[in-house]
C-alpha cells in the first residue's frame, strides 16, 4: 500500500515543518529586543509605511513601557498617520518619562493644530525655550493665529520663521493661505511655487498647491498636485483624502471611496478618513450611515469643527432638527462667519417653530451687502412666520431682485400675498413660479391649492391639467387633481385621478390613503384595509401604512388591533417619533397609563441623546398625572436645549397646572427674553397677572404684542380679555372687533357676542352671530356655541336646530348628541332616550354623558339600570355637584332614603353652590 505510505510520510514531513518554523518564529521573538524593533520602526517610517512602523513601536513598548524615546517616536509617526489625538498622548508620556519638552514641542503642537486647539498650541509654545528661533514652531503658531482669525499675529509668526530660517517651506505656505483668504490666488501661488522650487520634496507644500488650484477649479491640475503628494510620500493618508473631497464634489462616488479606503489602509484610526467617508454617504444621501462615522469623530474629537458642521447638516437632512440645531449652534460660536452654517441653523429653528431666534440667527448676514437669493428667502420665510407680511415680502421681493428667474422667490413671494389677503397677486406670482419651473411640481401644486381655497374649482382644474400636460407621468399631479374632482364633488373622476397616480407609483401613499377614504366614505373599510396591506407587502416597513391600518382598526373599535399595527410601526422604525408618539397614545387612551409610560421610559432609555424622546417621555407623564415628573423630564430637556422658547413655555404650563404661578411666570418670561415675539407665552403670561389682578400688567403685555405683530389679531383680542375681566365689555367688545377685522374666525365673533350682551346689545350681538353663520354655515364651534347658549337660556327648540345641524357634518359627535338628548328630555320629547343611548355607546365612561342617560332611565322608571350609571359618574366626577343631585334623587326614587341622606348630607358639606342648591336644601328637612 504505497498510496498510504507515501501519505504518512508527507503527513509527518508538513508538521515537522511546521513545527520547525513556529520555533524559529519563537527564537526570532526571544532575541529581537525592544532597541532592534525600534530600529526597524524607523526603517519601515523612512518608507513612508506608517502603519508598520506604529506596530513595531507599540511592539517595543509591550517590552519596555517606560521607554520615552519610542513613545517620542511613535507620537510622531501619529502625527504623520493623521491621527493627532494619540500622537499627543504618546509625546506627553515621553515627557512624563524625562524627555526634554523643548525636544516634544513641535510634535505636539502639531498634533495640537491638527485638533482644531489653537489657545491651547499658543499657550504651550509661548513658554517654550528656543521658540523665538524655531521656524517650524513659529509656522505652527502663525498657523494656530491663522485658526483664530487673527490674520496679523499670523503674518508676523510667518515672517519671523522666514527670518530665521528662508524659504522655510511651512511659513512660506502660511503666508500663502493668508493670500488665498484675501482672493490674492497670485500671491498665493507664487508663495507656493517658491516653496517647491526651495523645498521640491516638501509634500505639504504639493498639497498646498493642489488646495489653491481646486479653489480656482482647476480640478485636473489640483488631482495632479495631489499625486506629486503620493510620489514623495506613497500612501499619504492625507493626499488620499484630498483626492477624496474633490472627487466627492465632481460627483466622482466610486473613485472618491477608492481614496478613502486607500488613507485607511495607510491610517486605520485617521478621524479625517471617518469625516471624509460621512461626506461621501452625505453626498449620496447615505444619512444613517454618514451619522455614523460623525460619531466616530466626534466620540473622539468633539470639537471637530468640520464634523460639528456636517453633523448639523446631517441630522437635518435626517429630520432631527433639535439635534441639528445644537451642532450647528456650537459650529457658528466658533466660526460666525460662516454663512452656509447660518442659513442651516436658521432653517432648522424655523421647522422647530422657532421664527424669532431664526430672525436674529440671520441678522448678522442680513447686515452684509453682499446677500444671496437664498438668505432672503429665510428670512422672509422667518417674518411670515412671525405673521409680520410686510416685512417677509419686503424680503422676498429683494430676492425676486437678485433671482428674478427663481421659481422659490416667486413662489414665497405668493405666499405672503396670500397672508396679505392680495389673492390676485398671490396667483400671478404662482403662474409665474409654475411657468419658470415646469420640472418641479412645487408652485403648480400651490396655485392649484390658492384656486382650490378661493373654492375656484374650474381654475383649479385648468391648472391641474396644464401641470399634468407638462408632467403626464407625475403621480402628484394626478393626485392633485383628484383633490380637484373631489372639490367638484364628482368622486368618479377623482377616483380615477387617484387610480392613476397610483398606476404610476404604487407605493405613493398619499393617493392610496386617498382611495382608502374614499372607501371608507362608501362603507367598504376591508377595501381600504387591503390597500394599506398591499403597499405593506411591497415596502414592508412603511410606517404611513401601519398607522393607516391602526386608524382603521380604532375607528371599528378593535384596538388590540390597532395596537399591533402600531407596535409593529415602532419596532420597524425604532428610531422614529411619530409612531412612538401614536402608541404611547393609544395606551393613554386606552386608559393603559402605566403601560404608556414605561414604553415611554424605555424609548428616552435608548434614546438618551435625542431631545424628541425626551419631549414625549414628559407627555406620557403629564398625561399620566405624574405632573413632577414631567416638570423633571422637561428641566432635562431644557439643559439639552438651553435656547429653547417653546421648552420654556412647556415648563410654564405645567407650573399652571401645579398652580405654581411663579415658576410659571419666571418660565414664561424666559420664554419671552428667548423669544419675544413668542405669542403663546406672552398672553399666558398675561393670563397669570388677570389672575393676580396685576390688570395693568396684562393690558401693557397686549399692547405689547399688538405693536410686535399689527397684522394679527392676537394683541386685540387679549386686550378684550383683559377688559372683560375688569368687567368693561363695551371697551372689550371694541377690542374684539379690532381683532376680528385683522383674523375672521368663529371663536373671535363668540367673544364679540359675548361681550355685546354683557354691554346690553343682546339683540344687536344675536343678529350679528346669525349673520356669521349665515355666511359661515360649516362653522360647527361658533354653531355650538349658540346652542350651548341657547341651551343655558332653555331655548330648547332653538338649540335643538342647532345641534341637529352640527350632526349632518359630525354625526358621531359624543358631546353633541348628549347635548341634543337632553335638550329633547326638557321638551318631553321621546328622542331624546335614544339620542342619550347613542352618546354613551361613543362614549361610555363620560360622566356627563352617564349622567344624562342614567337620569332619563331614573325619570322613566328604569332605575335599575339607571341608578348604576348615576353611581359611576359621580365616583368619576366627585366634584360636579349637579351629578351628584341627580344620584340623591334617584336613591329616592328607588327608595332607599337613608342612602339618599347620606349623600346629600356630604353634598351640602362641601359648602359649594349649584343650581339646584336651594330644592336640596328643601329635600333635606323632608328626609
Amino acid at each position: 500500500m504505497p498510496g498510504i505510505a507515501n501519505k504518512r510520510t508527507r503527513t509527518v514531513a508538513i508538521a515537522a515543518a511546521v513545527a520547525a518554523l513556529a520555533t524559529g518564529i519563537s527564537a526570532c521573538g526571544k532575541t529581537q529586543n525592544a532597541q532592534a524593533l525600534l530600529a526597524e520602526a524607523q526603517q519601515y517610517r523612512q518608507k513612508g509605511d506608517d502603519k508598520a512602523a506604529i506596530i513595531q513601536l507599540k511592539n517595543a513598548l509591550q517590552k519596555n513601557p517606560e521607554d520615552a524615546e519610542a513613545r517620542f517616536l511613535l507620537g510622531s509617526v501619529h502625527n504623520d498617520a493623521g491621527d493627532p489625538q494619540s500622537a499627543e498622548k504618546e509625546l506627553r508620556k515621553a515627557v512624563s518619562l524625562g524627555m526634554n519638552p523643548d525636544r516634544v514641542m513641535s510634535g505636539l503642537a502639531r498634533a495640537l493644530l491638527a485638533q482644531g486647539q489653537f489657545q491651547k498650541l499658543l499657550d504651550e509654545t509661548q513658554q517654550a525655550a528656543g521658540t523665538n528661533g524655531n521656524a517650524e514652531i513659529l509656522s505652527l503658531r502663525g498657523n494656530a493665529w491663522l485658526g483664530l482669525g487673527k490674520h496679523q499675529e499670523a503674518r508676523e509668526s510667518f515672517e519671523q520663521a522666514l527670518k530665521s530660517k528662508a524659504d522655510f517651506p511651512n511659513a512660506l505656505i502660511g503666508l500663502a493661505r493668508l493670500a488665498l483668504g484675501q482672493k490674492d490666488f497670485d500671491r498665493a501661488i507664487r508663495l507656493t511655487e517658491q516653496a517647491i522650487s526651495a523645498n521640491p520634496k516638501h509634500a505639504e507644500s504639493w498639497l498646498f498647491k493642489g488646495d489653491i488650484l481646486r479653489a480656482q477649479g482647476k480640478i485636473d491640475a489640483a488631482l495632479a498636485a495631489y499625486d506629486e503628494v503620493l510620489k514623495i510620500k506613497p500612501g499619504n493618508a492625507a493626499a488620499h483624502l484630498v483626492k477624496a473631497y474633490v472627487e466627492i464634489g465632481a460627483g466622482k462616488f466610486n473613485e472618491a471611496r477608492a481614496d478613502i479606503d486607500a488613507a485607511r489602509k495607510s491610517a486605520p484610526d485617521n478621524l479625517s478618513a471617518s469625516y471624509t467617508q460621512a461626506l461621501l454617504d452625505y453626498s449620496q444621501k447615505k444619512h444613517a450611515a454618514a451619522l455614523e462615522s460623525l460619531q466616530q469623530v466626534l466620540r473622539v474629537a468633539p470639537d471637530h469643527m468640520p464634523s460639528v458642521l456636517l453633523a448639523g447638516a446631517v441630522q437635518y437632512a435626517l429630520g432631527s432638527t433639535q439635534q441639528a440645531e445644537q451642532h450647528l449652534k456650537k459650529y457658528l460660536d466658533s466660526n460666525p462667519a460662516n454663512l452656509y452654517a447660518r442659513k442651516l441653523l436658521a432653517s432648522a429653528l424655523l421647522k422647530n417653530s422657532q421664527p424669532q431666534r431664526a430672525i436674529n440667527v440671520l441678522g448678522p448676514a442680513l447686515k452684509d451687502p453682499q446677500q444671496d437669493a437664498e438668505l432672503l428667502l429665510l428670512a422672509g420665510e422667518s417674518h411670515m412666520q412671525v405673521k409680520d407680511y410686510g416685512k417677509a415680502t419686503e424680503y422676498f421681493e429683494k430676492a425676486g431682485t437678485l433671482s428674478p428667474q427663481n421659481a422659490g422667490v416667486h413662489t414665497a413671494l405668493a405666499i405672503s400675498k396670500l397672508q396679505q389677503g392680495e389673492n390676485a397677486r398671490a396667483v400671478a406670482e404662482l403662474e409665474k413660479a409654475a411657468s419658470l419651473d415646469t420640472k418641479s411640481a412645487q408652485a403648480g401644486i400651490l396655485l392649484v391649492m390658492t384656486h382650490l381655497r378661493l373654492k375656484e374649482y374650474d381654475k383649479a382644474l385648468a391648472a391641474a391639467k396644464t401641470m399634468e400636460r407638462e408632467q403626464p407621468d407625475n403621480p402628484i399631479v394626478h393626485n392633485l387633481k383628484g383633490g380637484v374632482y373631489l372639490g367638484k364633488k364628482d368622486v368618479a373622476s377623482a377616483r380615477a385621478s387617484f387610480e392613476k397616480a397610483v398606476s404610476l407609483q404604487p407605493t405613493y401613499f398619499s393617493a392610496i390613503a386617498n382611495l382608502g377614504q374614499l372607501d371608507v366614505q362608501e362603507k367598504k373599510p376591508d377595501a381600504a384595509r387591503k390597500r394599506f396591506e398591499a403597499l405593506l407587502e411591497k415596502d414592508k416597513k412603511n410606517v404611513q401604512a401601519m398607522t393607516a391600518l391602526a386608524n382603521l382598526a380604532s375607528a371599528e373599535g378593535k384596538n388590540d388591533e390597532a395596537r399591533t399595527w402600531l407596535e409593529r410601526a415602532v419596532s420597524a422604525h425604532p428610531d422614529a417619533v411619530q409612531p412612538a408618539q401614536l402608541l404611547v397614545t393609544h395606551h393613554i387612551r386606552a386608559g393603559d397609563r402605566q403601560t404608556a409610560l414605561a414604553l415611554a421610559n424605555k424609548l428616552q432609555n435608548t434614546h438618551p441623546d435625542h431631545p424628541e424622546f425626551l419631549d414625549l417621555l414628559a407627555q406620557t407623564q403629564f398625561a399620566s398625572g405624574d405632573k413632577a415628573g414631567a416638570l423633571d423630564s422637561y428641566g432635562n430637556l431644557a439643559v439639552l436645549m438651553p435656547d429653547s422658547a417653546p421648552v420654556q413655555f412647556r415648563i410654564a404650563a405645567i407650573g399652571i397646572a401645579m398652580q405654581n404661578d411663579t415658576a410659571a411666570t419666571a418660565a414664561l418670561k424666559k420664554a419671552v427674553r428667548l423669544d419675544p415675539a413668542f405669542v403663546d407665552a406672552q398672553i399666558a403670561l398675561a393670563g397669570i397677572e388677570m389672575r393676580k389682578g396685576n390688570h395693568d400688567e396684562a393690558l401693557s403685555i397686549a399692547r405689547q404684542v399688538q405693536r410686535q405683530q399689527a397684522a394679527s389679531p392676537a394683541g386685540y383680542a387679549l386686550e378684550g380679555d383683559v377688559l372683560m375681566v375688569q368687567k368693561k365689555p363695551a371697551a372689550a367688545a371694541k377690542a374684539y372687533e379690532q381683532a376680528l377685522a385683522l383674523g375672521r374666525n368663529g371663536t373671535l365673533m363668540t367673544k364679540v357676542h359675548g361681550a355685546l350682551v354683557q354691554a346690553g346689545n343682546t339683540k344687536e350681538a344675536d343678529l350679528r352671530l346669525a349673520q356669521w353663520l349665515k355666511e359661515h354655515p360649516a362653522d360647527s364651534r361658533t354653531r355650538m356655541y349658540l346652542a350651548e347658549l341657547n341651551l343655558m337660556t332653555k331655548q330648547y327648540k332653538t338649540a335643538i336646530a342647532q345641534f341637529q345641524a352640527i350632526l349632518q357634518s359630525d354625526p358621531k359627535n359624543a358631546v353633541v348628541l348628549n347635548n341634543l338628548a337632553w335638550a329633547y328630555a326638557q321638551e318631553k320629547d321621546p328622542r331624546g332616550l335614544e339620542f342619550a343611548e347613542k352618546a354613551h355607546q361613543l362614549a361610555p365612561d363620560n360622566p356627563a354623558i352617564m349622567d344624562t342617560l342614567g337620569w332619563m332611565l331614573v325619570e322613566k322608571g328604569d332605575a335599575a339600570r339607571g341608578l348604576p350609571l348615576l353611581q359611576k359618574a359621580a365616583s368619576l366626577a366627585p366634584e360636579a355637584l349637579e351629578i351628584r343631585y341627580h344620584l340623591v334623587l334617584a336613591l329616592v326614587k328607588s327608595g332607599d332614603k337613608p342612602k339618599a341622606r347620606t349623600e346629600l348630607e356630604q353634598l351640602l358639606a362641601t359648602g359649594k353652590s349649584f343650581s339646584k342648591l336651594d330644592e336640596a336644601k328643601a329635600l333635606m328637612n323632608q328626609l
